[in-house]
């Protein structure tokens, strides 16, 4: 497929997990694709691994929390490629934590690495998706529809995310900017995996955040619907929460 042909995509979070499948499959499909993480070892290995099986993807190292930083990378996309046609927000960080064990500074770095950096990236890149007609897809998580114990910052954080790209769907569906955000729950993903639980957590509330169909997604699955968002496919999609998470937020 070459859904993305002549087409330039910015990826955040690219070093693993959705973000990497994201930026393979935007690759694999013609896209010119600017990844970026705050790993910088692993996003080298993981290009590199690329490079190997024929994808080539331009890399930079970015901290999504320095809004300054941040701006740069998109002047750098655009100044490298000539453009900007899709955004994807997809780094993030979670928190598992008993509510009155949240510190004031740990809601602030949840905020900012989850939602804050949405917005700056979505501000910077907005002139230019304006010239291309181009779209943004973010992703929430199905935390962002339903509330969780013990992830109340999480929860607010991609909450916050959500309502953002609705916002600008409707600000921009007129101008020719799409805005779309994906909401995933349980994925087999390192985020998932590093998750611990307060040691007095009550699983039998902690298990509502569990897919009814018995497995977690694969993050090429949760790309392959960034990818259809971000397509001409989905030219009448925008202001979308595309919900996937096994049955999670159906109960």
């Amino acid at each position: 497929m070459t859904r993305f042909d002549g087409k330039v995509a910015f990826v955040t979070g690219a070093a693993s997990g959705i973000g990497l499948a994201t930026a393979t499959r935007l690759a694999s499909e013609g896209a010119r694709v600017y990844a970026s993480d705050i790993n910088a070892e692993l996003l080298a290995q993981e290009m590199g691994r690329l490079g190997e099986e024929g994808l080539v993807l331009h890399s930079r190292v970015l901290d999504v929390t320095d809004e300054a930083d941040c701006r740069a990378a998109v002047a750098e996309c655009v100044a490298t490629f000539g453009k900007l046609d899709i955004l994807c927000n997809v780094a993030g960080m979670v928190l598992t934590r008993n509510f009155l064990d949240v510190t004031a500074e740990a809601w602030d770095r949840v905020m900012t690495v989850n939602s804050r950096s949405v917005f700056v990236l979505c501000h910077a890149a907005m002139p230019h998706l304006l010239e291309t007609g181009g779209n943004i897809v973010n992703i929430s998580s199905a935390a962002g529809l339903q509330g969780l114990p013990y992830n109340s910052v999480y929860c607010a954080s991609k909450g916050a995310v959500l309502l953002l790209s609705k916002s600008l769907a409707v600000e921009f569906a007129s101008r020719g900017v799409r805005v779309n955000a994906v909401c995933p729950g349980a994925v087999d993903t390192p985020l998932v995996k590093n998750i611990k639980l307060p040691e007095d957590a009550d699983m039998a509330l902690y298990g509502r955040m569990f897919p009814l169909t018995g497995y977690y997604a694969q993050a090429e699955e949760i790309a392959g619907a960034v990818a259809y968002l971000a397509s001409d496919e989905a030219k009448f999609v925008t202001g979308s929460a595309l919900v996937i998470d096994g049955g999670q937020t159906a109960v």
